[in-house]
């Protein structure tokens, strides 16, 4: 092994009995390639049995892109033996150490390509590294459901559920979040009652126990408030505080869009109504100075909305924010304005599972935050053909998987190999 083919062994991390025997460049392609050899008389493994000592029966040429070296494509070659098995009579193919078997890639090319996936979409990915975005979609199929099935969910307890918009229309994926390590647990297709079904199915598979989530944080969906009855019987149900004040904010608009025809001076209001009151612009606050004073229908429903702001604020124990949710219903029912009549019967109607908020302490805040980087990663990507890639993406991006390939940036090349 000469100076050149010993450098690029180190390289590319190969160890015995694999080496570099041969280095071509072509400058007019701008691409290098590796040819890689075993030492003669190697023996191997069997991959059906695992079966050790197996001479080598044939060898198969196979060709792998790996990552560029500097301004060039690079590419692996090598005639991949096969075994004849003593033990179980089968002639197999070996897997060689640095590609995954069935991959055209390299596996830090592949590890590239996921480390790239967090942060753009998959067609710019294929387009800079000129792979084709279903083969990049393909390594992304391998290797997050492989890193998904390692995940251990046996102290998971607490669970926020929430959908998310897989494309136009009506189609939906729900989202299962562990709540206390903020992270995506699960995600399916549909919205209804048997997503919760099937999550309960995939948390026994990863060690967890639907008999220990003792609370489920959720909308007001019926769906939802089904699916936790049936298949997670100990999950008390606290209902999400943003998704009341969201309702709260709902009737606001309604209340001003029905006023508006006689009111124009609420023309252009919309954002002052519905934004965070310490958020105001100097603008904003002297739309309110004049909308305020004129005993508008818009303005008791903006004083309904932050009252009940306020308790979800303030309120430190369950009593307290009984007492004042209560008065804030008789105040709501007493309004004479009929969005907020029907929100106060809403409440009424879920009136435990907002309690339990102020014991549980639990909020959707960080799954929405999350649904957020997905729906992000989602508009950069301008929509995805499949609800499966969206879910892949998700899990991807929060779902904190611990046993995905490492970005070859970040680690050792022999660290990846091995």
């Amino acid at each position: 092994m000469g100076p050149e083919t010993n450098l690029f062994t180190i390289a590319l991390g190969l160890q015995a009995p694999w080496s570099v025997s041969d280095v071509r460049f072509d400058t007019k392609a701008k691409e290098i390639h590796f040819e890689i050899r075993f030492k003669p008389g190697t023996r191997f493994a069997c991959p059906s049995c695992g079966a050790a000592d197996q001479p080598v029966h044939d060898t198969r040429p196979r060709t792998w892109e790996h990552l560029r070296f500097i301004e060039h494509k690079a590419f692996i070659h090598a005639s991949v033996p096969r075994v004849a098995c003593s033990a179980c009579g089968k002639t197999g193919q070996i897997t060689v150490p640095w590609a995954r078997s069935g991959s055209g890639f390299s596996q830090l090319f592949e590890a590239f390509v996921i480390a790239l996936a967090k942060e753009m979409p998959v067609k710019a990915i294929a387009d800079l590294l000129e792979i084709g975005d279903d083969r990049s979609w393909r390594v992304l199929d391998h290797y997050v459901p492989a890193a998904r099935e390692l995940e251990d969910f046996s102290d998971v307890t607490a669970v926020g559920i929430d959908e998310t918009a897989a494309r136009r229309g009506h189609n939906y994926i729900t989202l299962f979040h562990d709540l206390k390590a903020g992270r995506l647990l699960f995600a399916c297709e549909g919205r209804d009652a048997g997503t919760v079904k099937t999550f309960t199915a995939d948390l026994r598979t990863h060690g967890g126990d639907p008999d220990a989530i003792t609370a489920a944080c959720i909308d007001m969906s019926r769906a939802y408030i089904a699916g936790i009855g049936r298949h997670l019987p100990n999950a008390a149900i606290t209902f999400d505080r943003f998704h009341v004040i969201q309702l709260a904010n709902a009737a606001l608009e309604e209340v001003r869009r029905a006023e508006v025809r006689a009111e124009p001076a609420l023309k252009r209001s919309r954002w002052m109504w519905l934004k965070d009151k310490k958020k105001w612009t100097k603008k904003q606050i002297a739309q309110h100075h004049t909308l305020s004073r004129m005993q508008l229908k818009t303005g008791r429903a903006f004083r309904l909305k932050e009252a009940l702001r306020d308790i979800f604020a303030a309120a430190t124990t369950r009593a307290e924010a009984e007492e004042r949710l209560t008065a804030w219903f008789r105040w709501a029912r007493r309004s004479k304005l009929a969005p907020f009549k029907k929100l106060a019967l809403t409440l009424k109607t879920h009136w435990d599972g907002i309690l339990n908020s102020f014991e549980s302490a639990l909020s959707n805040g960080s799954v929405e935050a999350i649904n957020g980087l997905i729906q992000a990663a989602k508009a950069r990507a301008r929509g995805y053909r499949k609800p499966r890639n969206l879910i892949l993406m998700a899990y991807l991006i929060s779902g904190k998987l611990s046993h995905l390939q490492a970005s070859p940036y970040t680690t050792t090349s022999r660290a990846i190999v091995e």
